[in-house]
């Protein structure tokens, strides 16, 4: 997974602009999917409420932030 793609399964599991995703992962994966949200929120595209790595996946609950382009 790369951050399009995480950016795209955001935008395909949002309500508006809230977003709720359980990934299911390996370990491994699940590192890599926080990292890649880290990104994004850096870049300005997602703020993220709550991340939590369950055993065997990891939950996303935040905003998507919209702007013009």
């Amino acid at each position: 997974m790369n951050k399009v793609a995480l950016l795209r399964s955001l935008k395909n599991a949002s309500r508006s602009n809230f977003f709720s995703l359980e990934i299911p992962n390996t370990i491994e994966d699940g590192k890599q999917v926080e990292e890649l949200a880290k990104e994004l929120v850096r870049d300005g595209n997602i703020k993220i409420r709550e991340c939590v790595q369950r055993e065997y996946s990891i939950y996303l609950h935040g905003i998507i932030k919209y702007a013009s382009e």
